[in-house]
């Protein structure tokens, strides 16, 4: 990074970052590095941290360039050829002065050079070596002075070499970038005259740097490449694929969609990301009543377990949840989905695949010759999978599965309406989980704060339910983006089904009254759950008020 690693390390241990005995270790597996470089590779300090400490020593501002998009007008302000001969990149304006970070502030000799050949006001701010060199990539095409993606991703991504296309690396690197940002989905979107990139972080999209729109279908053709099952030639109809990648340490599964619009073919990729399997309840937001609840009955030996709620609300990943949680050497697990999102070891997964016949009823038939004790169904959709899974769960299956509606108790009514008999419901369904997804709090930069009037009255509560709260505000920093919110996290509704219940389904007894049951049993609704993580400061009033509009209680 700078021309003295002596000096830098005296820094470094005056600052305390480091000790000598992790010096000393470094100087001896240097393994070709630098010391700074086998320091940051033990992981005893990061390049944030050495940037961030020689930007203070130099008196010059540390800036994260991942948290700024930079427009076409100031990127042209640097030629490209000068952006890669001093590895800098002009970030924006200030009173004048034109913006560059650099990866190190004590090269002067760069700075001089770059104002002389300038001919104008400039002001330098610093950033790590690897985002500088990521954006070389991004705004100028990454050609042989900037790193790959493979570099990025630690020798581990290998679409990409010093030598091949810029298509390539910028295909890469896009990809080894959603990762870093946690993003659950990539969209690639052909607008009228630019080529739009947005990833969706914590169920939000985010616009991200345009790739120039003439690249368009050339990156679209790389993407079905990489997939090996999509074909180029064909841009009229949509079509699916899959590519599984290894960025880092992690093992990466892409599910892919394309679909043709009036400006070019529409890509979204979703991320699927393996370690989300291993989640515990209360990583799933479970709170520790709900979790001894829940874990109650998945333990049963048999009945219906069903997770309800809209796409997008993380049924699935609950699922996957429990699968992990029940996931035992004594247990036999078989799942059917369509597709299956995650394999997990010592799991029977059997995929979907109507074209051939094995649908979800010729699997789930399949299946229970296969004498399992847990049996996880992707989707309760028809009568016909429905009365196979009542039917398993009647002759010792527990079964687990989703449903689409609103609410835990609408699960009956939906059964009904697909055509399930009340007293097979009544005697088959154990449990109904309804759930959302809203996002937590950033743990390092929350703060505390008050509610207002409107949100006491939507959240229904008085002064004497605050006094051991501790309400939290959203504010931003360095480790959420600036967004003050980082990852997501269920808010739930367990409706149980006891012997009334059981009756009242018998009966045919209407939803609300089913919910009143529930409510008597100690069921608390989406809103509430959601308000006692408000209260916890997990998340905020407004997240649990936009999630729960439906919500009547």
């Amino acid at each position: 990074m700078a021309q003295n690693e002596d000096y830098i390390v005296g820094i470094l241990l005056d600052v305390a970052l480091v000790t000598r005995t992790q010096v000393e270790y470094a100087r001896q597996h240097t393994k070709g590095l630098g010391v700074i470089d086998a320091l940051v590779g033990e992981g005893f300090i990061t390049q944030e941290d050495v940037a961030r400490t020689l930007a203070a020593q130099n008196g010059m501002e540390f800036m994260d360039l991942a948290q700024i998009v930079i427009p076409p007008n100031i990127i042209d302000l640097l030629p490209v050829e000068d952006a890669r001969r001093w590895k800098a990149v002009p970030v924006g304006m200030r009173e004048g002065a034109l913006l560059i970070a650099i990866g190190d502030p004590m090269d002067m000799q760069t700075m001089d050079d770059l104002a002389f050949k300038l001919q104008r006001e400039v002001e330098f701010v610093c950033s790590t070596p690897d985002a500088i060199r990521n954006n070389l990539i991004q705004y100028y095409g990454g050609e042989a002075e900037a790193s790959t993606a493979a570099d990025l991703a630690d020798g581990e991504f290998h679409e990409a070499g010093a030598d091949d296309a810029p298509i390539i690396k910028m295909v890469s690197l896009l990809l080894v970038e959603a990762h870093q940002n946690r993003a659950s989905d990539i969209h690639l979107e052909p607008l009228e005259s630019k080529f739009r990139v947005r990833f969706r972080i914590d169920g939000v999209l985010q616009e991200m740097p345009s790739p120039p729109k003439k690249l368009q279908a050339a990156m679209v053709s790389r993407i079905k490449i990489m997939s090996g099952s999509m074909s180029i030639a064909e841009k009229r109809l949509p079509q699916d694929g899959r590519i599984q990648i290894k960025i880092g340490d992690k093992a990466i599964d892409l599910r892919v969609s394309t679909i043709p619009t009036v400006h070019g073919e529409s890509v979204v990729m979703r991320i699927l990301d393996k370690t989300s399997l291993m989640l515990g309840l209360p990583d799933l937001g479970f709170l520790s009543d709900d979790q001894t609840k829940f874990e109650r009955h998945i333990n049963l030996p048999d009945g219906i377990i069903l997770v309800t709620g809209p796409t997008g609300s993380g049924k699935t990943t609950t699922l996957y949840g429990c699968l992990n949680y029940m996931n035992k050497p004594d247990r036999k697990l078989i799942t059917v989905e369509d597709p299956v999102e995650y394999q997990m070891s010592g799991i029977n997964q059997v995929p979907v695949n109507a074209s051939i016949g094995m649908t979800f009823p010729a699997a789930l038939r399949a299946m229970l010759r296969q004498a399992p004790n847990i049996i996880m169904i992707g989707e309760i959709r028809d009568l016909e999978t429905a009365s196979i899974a009542t039917n398993a769960s009647l002759t010792g299956h527990l079964v687990l599965s989703t449903l689409h509606t609103n609410d835990a108790p609408s699960a009956v009514a939906r059964l009904v309406d697909i055509g399930i008999k009340p007293f097979l419901v009544s005697t088959s369904v154990r449990a109904v989980i309804a759930q959302r997804l809203v996002r937590r709090l950033c743990p390092k930069c929350k703060q505390p704060a008050e509610l207002s009037e409107y949100e006491m009255n939507m959240l229904r509560l008085d002064s004497g339910q605050l006094a051991d709260s501790h309400v939290m505000r959203p504010v931003g920093c360095e480790l959420c983006r600036g967004k003050g919110y980082k990852g997501r996290m269920g808010i739930f509704e367990i409706f149980v089904v006891d012997d009334e219940i059981r009756n009242m389904i018998n009966n045919n007894a209407s939803t609300i009254a089913l919910r009143q049951r529930g409510r008597e049993l100690g069921m608390r609704t989406l809103r509430e759950d959601g308000v006692r993580k408000v209260l916890a400061g997990m998340t905020t009033a407004e997240e649990v008020l936009t999630t729960t509009m439906t919500d009547q209680d």
